[in-house]
């Protein structure tokens, strides 16, 4: 499955460093995924709770709302962390594209559904890579198992 997400970067609510490092609670407002099984849109309302930690990685924690095609409704979640190259981190914050090979962002992502149809995806454990396109990532999301 291909999951592109929309980040209202400048709507960031910026906590200030923590215990756990830089904290950032970036909403999601849109986006959208597909796949062989899936597709649909992402619903405005979810977010990542990125946080920065001293060594330069960058700790995501991204919960969504899922929206088929079909009208059945998907939660989402994943954490991972994003490893850039120096400078990487600078580039990033300021929504450019990366280099390919100057970053890692990898994920592992749990679904959750009522519906019977898609009640697959509550036993489905899956890993994705992502692809930062500015402020706005790609992620291929694959099922393991």
């Amino acid at each position: 499955m291909t999951l592109r997400l929309d980040v209202d970067s400048s709507g960031a609510a910026r906590i200030g460093m923590t215990p756990s490092g830089q904290r950032t609670i970036a909403p999601v407002t849109g986006g959208a995924f597909e796949g062989d099984r899936l597709n649909g849109v992402v619903l405005p309302g979810g977010a990542d709770w990125v946080c920065v930690r001293a060594d330069g990685t960058m700790m995501i924690d991204v919960r969504l709302t899922l929206q088929t095609d079909d009208d059945v409704l998907i939660y989402l979640t994943y954490q991972g962390r994003f490893i850039g190259a120096e400078g990487a981190m600078s580039q990033l914050a300021q929504g450019k594209a990366l280099e390919p090979g100057s970053y890692s962002l990898v994920t592992v992502a749990k679904f959750e559904c009522g519906e019977p149809r898609y009640a697959w995806l509550n036993d489905v454990v899956a890993v994705g890579v992502g692809e930062p396109s500015g402020f706005n990532p790609v992620y291929s999301i694959y099922s393991i198992g």
